[in-house]
């Protein structure tokens, strides 16, 4: 309990009697004036022992011949002196902090850290029963000033022990590679989960703010090892990213070239089809015109194929079948030019 004149009431008399007597040394104080004297050293320390302040981080928990009556707030507050009520100060606006597999020395811009003699705290068996050098911290804050002081008798060691025990358990149900590269952030927050459960069965007032993994790294004996093992894997990670990379850029331009391929097939199967539906069409219609004139019609195809075929020619002669000679035709639509004779 804190006392709002920094001093404490039985020293304060106990000075004020000390002073009385050696200023009436030898001699016999006047009854009226002892007792004046001994009734403002009562009131003094009555007085004294009345009034406490409370810090801004502070929550007083009032207590009334041993029994709880409430909490008081930040400021200046009246008790009943004499024992009647006692105030019991608890520090419920400060985070605090709980450190396991090393301790901080010196605070400060260039913090001084120790692990000496701690090896027990933070070597932990993992799954693969492999061995890993932790170092973590356990932030918490006083949700309930009351609770905090009354439900348990060592409420910061409760807290270390089942915090040990939350890490080790969630640790020895991974394997060592989870511990020290991948899961360690998803490690911590279901630690973090846990150890809130187990002490709100305890009931004793705390709410945990964060666990954090401050360093993970194998024992100094296969420290080296494990390095090599960790720049192996980070390698393997590097080739798979670079044939995820190459994979991307490859797949989507093949798959580019066999759409367009396909439709260039799909465009020529069409054409063909359709040439042929033409062909089939005017095959058709010729055929319905030859059954009606086949005469006609078979000249009419024998003239226009003639058509075709004879500007192609360079030279024709033309045969009757009544005489006896070739009859040549001059190419009059030719290019060559005639001279004449």
């Amino acid at each position: 309990m804190q006392n709002w004149q920094g001093g404490d009431p039985g020293d304060i008399l106990q000075q004020k009697i000390n002073e009385f007597l050696v200023r009436f040394k030898g001699q016999k104080p006047p009854l009226k004036m002892l007792s004046t004297v001994v009734v403002v050293l009562l009131a003094l320390w009555v007085f004294s022992g009345s009034f406490y302040q409370v810090g801004t981080e502070e929550t007083g928990v009032v207590l009334r011949f041993g029994h709880f009556t409430g909490f008081a707030e930040p400021g200046l507050h009246f008790k009943l002196p004499m024992g009647i009520e006692s105030v019991y100060l608890v520090k419920t606006g400060r985070v605090m902090k709980e450190e396991f597999g090393f301790r901080t020395l010196q605070p400060g811009e260039r913090t001084v850290y120790s692990k000496a003699g701690l090896d027990e705290e933070s070597l932990t068996l993992t799954g693969d029963l492999n061995v890993s050098d932790l170092e973590w911290i356990v932030q918490y804050q006083i949700a309930d000033a009351f609770k905090y002081l009354f439900n348990i008798k060592d409420p910061k060691s409760t807290i270390r022990d089942v915090a040990e025990a939350a890490v080790r358990k969630a640790v020895g149900n991974s394997n060592v590679t989870e511990v020290l590269t991948t899961e360690r952030a998803l490690l911590a927050a279901a630690i973090e989960k846990d150890l809130q459960a187990t002490l709100n069965t305890y009931d004793i007032g705390v709410r945990i703010v964060t666990v954090k993994f401050q360093d993970v790294n194998p024992p100094e004996s296969v420290k080296a090892a494990f390095n090599e093992v960790n720049e192996a894997e980070q390698e393997k990670e590097s080739l798979i990213f670079q044939a995820r990379e190459q994979y991307n850029r490859e797949v989507p331009k093949a798959s580019g070239v066999a759409k367009s391929t396909i439709l260039e097939a799909e465009g020529y199967s069409l054409e063909r089809i359709n040439e042929a539906k033409g062909n089939t069409a005017r095959f058709i219609a010729l055929y319905s015109e030859y059954s009606k004139a086949p005469k006609v019609t078979r000249e009419r195809l024998y003239l226009e194929t003639l058509e075709k075929v004879l500007p192609r020619m360079e030279e024709i002669y033309i045969m009757d079948s009544k005489g006896a000679g070739a009859l040549p035709l001059l190419p009059l639509r030719g290019n060559k030019e005639v001279t004449k004779p």
